[in-house]
């Protein structure tokens, strides 16, 4: 647990926020070792233990969510596994958690302290809206949002499609910048950072923090792409009891 992450960026103080990596578990491999995912066919008990150990770390009731690569937001609640991509929560000691292992986690806090939300962004859902549709849910005008971008594919190992590419620019020409040729015919590397901070600039918010973490390259982390049969980690933030 040593080498879980603690964002940098400047949240009030009441606001906490993580990021977990593979040490501190007990699953076995290739789920090795704090796998935080019950849907990868890992063993169910070591996801509870691990979860457990998680939760009696920080003292928070994490709200998991049932992710489908949509635009869906709800406030988080510890009692249910909704179906959605993103949570916000008011309430102090109940944590919105995103899971991934290459799709990009975002974490938001307000200036105030008083709302927090996580979303679960791959291309998909990055480009139909869903870190829009967050900033909808915290119901804030964006000069007093803080966003924090987690751990994710990075843009030397993120080889897309020219319809990827042709989804973004559609709607954002600007974003024609976060692509380049790859070296394979037709296809393009994507910067998934540089594609949420356009999206979030485009809504105005522009105090970003975070990216340049490759879950690929990065061994701290799971990566579906590095191995197909692999665990998840979990980006949360919350509010102080």
């Amino acid at each position: 647990m040593s080498d879980w992450l603690i964002p940098d960026w400047p949240a009030p103080a009441r606001v906490k926020a993580c990021v977990t990596t593979r040490a501190g578990g007990v699953s076995l491999a290739p789920f090795d070792s704090l796998n935080l995912g019950d849907h990868v066919d890992d063993d169910p008990g070591a996801v509870t233990e691990n979860r457990r150990r998680l939760t009696d770390r920080f003292a928070i009731r994490p709200a998991w969510l049932q992710q489908v690569h949509g635009i869906a937001v709800v406030e988080a609640d510890p009692a249910l596994v909704a179906t959605a991509d993103a949570s916000w929560t008011a309430t102090p000691g109940i944590a919105c958690t995103a899971m991934t292992a290459d799709c990009l986690p975002v974490l938001f806090c307000n200036r105030a302290g008083t709302r927090v939300a996580a979303a679960h962004a791959g291309w998909r859902g990055l480009a139909n809206g869903v870190l829009e549709a967050t900033l909808d849910s915290l119901a804030t005008p964006a000069d007093e949002i803080i966003a924090w971008l987690g751990p994710a594919i990075g843009p030397q190992a993120f080889e897309v499609g020219p319809e990827v590419r042709e989804a973004f620019i559609a709607q954002l020409p600007r974003a024609e910048q976060a692509f380049v040729p790859s070296h394979n015919a037709g296809k393009f590397l994507a910067d998934i950072y540089e594609l949420a901070r356009l999206r979030l600039a485009a809504r105005g918010v522009s105090t970003v923090y975070g990216g340049g973490l490759c879950t690929v390259t990065d061994p701290r982390f799971f990566s579906y792409r590095r191995s197909p049969r692999t665990g998840r980690f979990a980006s949360l933030v919350w509010i102080e009891q």
